[in-house]
């Protein structure tokens, strides 16, 4: 990922609108957004209102957002905790720093950015500490759908009676508009040269995936992986695990289509489930003798989990590293006894402490010190009207990643 430059921003400054050099700061801005009004509805590219940003809160301009999964999910309303609307949703993007509210110290209005779902307050006894990167007070809450400083919305839709009608939050960020407020905490500063359609991928999936690899589970040099789920974050587990030198990297799902790409991120054996007659876990004992050192769920659906468990090496050696997003209120399905045999733990944005952590993978991504390929994980590129299109592809298996240009 060497030899990229600062990307064109169409001409944008922090503090003006469209150019036109009117200050923004402390003011409403209209702006477009991506509604939606219900579960699995057509979102709506809706004109919205957006509040300045108060204490320890950040408005961004958004420049590039992409979609992932969750977003997908939330869509659909597969959670019915979680069916809040109308919403703007989206968290995996990159933008730039419009203004900043009272006690925002780290930021500046024209600072180049990439919003997180889960923060880092970086004071806090979580935060300080080694063992965990989940915040005490930004940590991701799916049910959350307002600010914290006061518990109201900065996003309102103007109906045509006049009535100012909130716009819920989501996971943190709302990146589907051009602009959209954030807690600082979930907001990281990248280098001015950092190409921002490639950092957006790093505030989500890609990071997910890779710190699963590297923190989470830390596979070494001629281990045996299994990833369930070959989408983004999978695809990004298969890139971790390469990097480290894992002797086999298995790739399970049941869309042929992405076993191409998955050779390309390192994946070296295949397996489509529809294939077999035999449970998955007897087919991948068999290939690796004896089972995975690691494996990894990344598809959201609990007999698959059951697969990546039992498909891990016997005696408390093999580790299950949960990515996936199951919809509640589905519990474990596991027998506490089997836990004596193989371990399971579940990861957050891989392990990473946002703000911390994040820049110094960003930087070494830059320099090339860690050559990720960024560029294979984008499979369309649209514009952010087209994002109905873009979601459509996505649930029909045909996107990794869909680029959304604002």
């Amino acid at each position: 990922m060497t030899g990229f430059t600062a990307e064109n921003t169409n001409g944008f400054h922090a503090g003006e609108k469209g150019g036109a050099g009117q200050k923004t700061a402390g003011e409403v801005i209209k702006c477009k957004a991506a509604v939606v009004w219900g579960p699995g509805e057509a979102f709506k590219i809706e004109e919205i209102e957006v509040e300045p940003p108060q204490r320890l809160e950040v408005r961004l301009r958004i420049l590039f957002t992409s979609i992932c999964h969750t977003d997908l999910n939330a869509w659909q309303g597969e959670n019915k905790l979680q069916q809040i609307f109308p919403r703007v949703l989206g968290h995996e993007a990159a933008g730039v720093v419009e203004s900043v509210g009272e006690a925002v110290e780290e930021l500046k209005a024209g600072d180049r950015v990439v919003p997180v779902f889960t923060g880092e307050c970086g004071y806090c006894a979580a935060c300080r500490s080694e063992k965990t990167n989940l915040c005490v007070g930004y940590a991701v809450d799916p049910m959350r759908s307002v600010m914290r400083a006061d518990g109201r919305v900065r996003l309102f839709w103007v109906g045509p009676d006049g009535e100012r009608r909130p716009v819920y939050h989501f996971l943190n960020t709302s990146t589907f508009a051009e602009y959209t407020v954030i807690d600082s905490a979930c907001v990281v500063k990248v280098p001015a040269d950092a190409p921002l359609s490639r950092m957006c991928l790093l505030s989500c999936g890609i990071s997910t995936g890779l710190g699963a690899a590297w923190n989470t589970a830390n596979v070494e040099e001629g281990s045996k992986v299994a990833i369930f789920g070959l989408g983004a974050v999978g695809l990004a587990v298969a890139e971790g695990a390469r990097l480290r030198g894992a002797a086999n990297i298995i790739g399970v799902d049941i869309n042929p289509n992405k076993f191409l790409k998955g050779r390309e991120m390192g994946i070296t054996d295949f397996i489509n489930p529809t294939d077999y007659t035999k449970p998955l876990h007897e087919v991948i004992r068999e290939l690796t003798k004896g089972g995975v050192d690691y494996s990894f769920e990344c598809s959201g659906n609990l007999e698959v989990l059951r697969e990546a468990f039992l498909s891990t090496i016997w005696g408390c050696w093999g580790l299950t590293v949960l990515l996936g997003v199951h919809p509640s209120p589905k519990l474990l399905p596991l027998h506490p006894m089997e836990l004596f045999e193989r371990k399971i733990v579940a990861a957050v944005f891989g392990d990473f402490k946002a703000k911390s952590q994040l820049p110094e993978l960003i930087s070494k991504c830059i320099s090339g010190e860690i050559k990720i390929n960024l560029d294979g994980f984008i499979s369309h590129e649209l514009p952010f009207s087209e994002i109905n299109q873009a979601f459509q592809l996505l649930a029909e298996g045909k996107a990794l990643r869909c680029l959304l240009k604002l």
